[in-house]
């Protein structure tokens, strides 16, 4: 059965029965299982739902269906985004259920209905058919990395950030085995240590005090393609974690600091960045480096003498960041820490160099032969740099000598194919030729 097949009859006879879903109990939203759904699984709050609806009023008259417009509707589940009854219903539904919902008004439009087409204070009836439903993306790109299910959801609106104390208890676990199992009070950025991965933290920043949730962790935010021998998980696990977020402290946000706050902070957290670094736990140490940049990088109310002293800290954050970023193999934010050094110190010595390293691992060997040599100008004692530069040379030589053997392949190709055009077209006029001449001699 389908929600197309109830008739109008039907709808002008409704039964006011059904089982009562509020949590109030007070009949203010009936549900009547028409067809039942598949599995057992039931979406949750914050899951993207996908369903074809029909909306009535008591009498019939029919006000919305989102199956004349061909085109399924969805939503985020419990996030206030449709009305209070079908975050309700929908969340009691399984995959292929067909329901039907009767909506009182306080659980609908209330009193001030929906001009033109739902009356005030009116009763509505709904016929939804659930399709799918998937967990909430909470990546920034939305690349599918980390997925949230949310079981229990929090209070409030605020959600911890970069450096905010948190109390959380955690269940990790692969492919159906617990690897994981703890409560811990840490500071966000300070993961690695515990061996969290980075997932687990960009989690954290998501949920609301109180909040129990699932995420599901891709490799990319997990423990990547070499795994983690600790727990024994293999490369490119995807990785499940339960976690609940008991409570939180926010860490000071810019705004919230007066400048002095700002320098006295961004020492300590330079500090901290490096020692993360020294033990080769780049991502912590950049997290570091970035709150120096985020908190001074607008700052225009220094007092009068610390200006030098915060465009050294900003330098060295950002030289930093190019830094870690080298070691962890992503160029691009290596190149644009090292343009932001330049713009401090427009012949910075790292900063050039590790722009020519960055630009040399794009494959940009033109301008990262530049850099080099820019460095060898300004610092003639870079042997380094005048290395760079030798390797640079190589790489443009033998891109130049492949570009040759491309293009030569290709001309040669081009030239292949205009001769066979040339022999085709002279086979046609040479057999047109013939006729005539015969024809001549007759």
């Amino acid at each position: 059965m389908t929600a197309e097949e109830v008739t109008n009859e039907e709808q002008n006879n409704i039964p006011m029965e059904g089982e009562d879903i509020t949590q109030k109990k007070d009949g203010g939203v009936l549900k009547l299982v028409k067809q039942e759904g598949t599995g057992t699984e039931l979406p949750m709050t914050g899951d993207k739902v996908f369903v074809h609806y029909v909306g009535t009023l008591l009498d019939g008259t029919l006000f919305d269906s989102s199956r004349e417009r061909g085109e399924k509707f969805s939503f985020e589940l419990g996030k206030g985004q449709v009305i209070k009854a079908w975050d309700l219903g929908v969340a009691t539904m399984k995959v292929g259920e067909i329901s039907q919902l009767i909506c009182k008004p306080e659980y609908a439009y209330g009193t001030a209905g929906s001009p033109p087409k739902i009356p005030p204070n009116a009763t509505l009836v709904f016929q939804v058919e659930l399709f799918e439903f998937r967990g909430e993306d909470i990546t920034e790109g939305e690349d599918g990395g980390i997925i949230r299910r949310i079981i229990t959801k929090g209070e409030g609106y605020t959600k911890p950030n970069e450096g905010a104390a948190v109390e959380v208890c955690l269940e990790g676990s692969c492919e159906g085995k617990v690897f994981d199992k703890r409560e811990l009070k840490f500071e966000l950025g300070d993961g690695e240590s515990l061996g969290l991965p980075s997932g687990v933290e960009k989690a954290l920043t998501a949920m609301e005090q109180g909040e129990e949730s699932l995420f599901f962790i891709k490799p990319k935010y997990g423990y990547g393609n070499t795994g983690n021998s600790k727990y024994n998980i293999p490369g490119e696990a995807t990785l499940q974690y339960k976690l609940k977020l008991t409570t939180f402290e926010k860490a000071k946000e810019s705004w919230e600091m007066n400048s002095a706050e700002k320098l006295e902070q961004s020492i300590i957290v330079k500090e901290k960045g490096t020692q993360y670094f020294k033990e080769g736990k780049y991502r912590q140490a950049s997290v570091q480096y970035k709150r120096i940049v985020s908190w001074l990088e607008n700052e225009s109310s220094l007092p009068e003498g610390e200006e030098q002293k915060a465009q050294a800290l900003r330098l060295a954050a950002h030289l930093n960041l190019a830094m870690c970023f080298l070691k962890l193999q992503e160029p691009s934010s290596t190149f644009n820490n090292c343009d932001k050094a330049l713009e401090l110190d427009e012949t910075n010595e790292k900063a050039l160099f590790r722009r020519g390293e960055a630009l040399f691992a794009m494959k940009e060997f033109d301008r990262a032969r530049a850099d080099f040599q820019r460095v060898i100008q300004l610092y003639p004692s870079n042997k380094a740099a005048k290395s760079q530069v030798a390797l640079c040379q190589k790489q443009v030589k033998e891109q130049h000598e492949k570009d040759k053997r491309l293009y030569a392949n290709m001309f040669q190709k081009f030239a292949e194919r205009d001769a066979k055009e040339e022999a085709d077209k002279g086979m046609e006029n040479g057999g047109g030729m013939e006729v005539e001449e015969s024809g001549g001699q007759e």
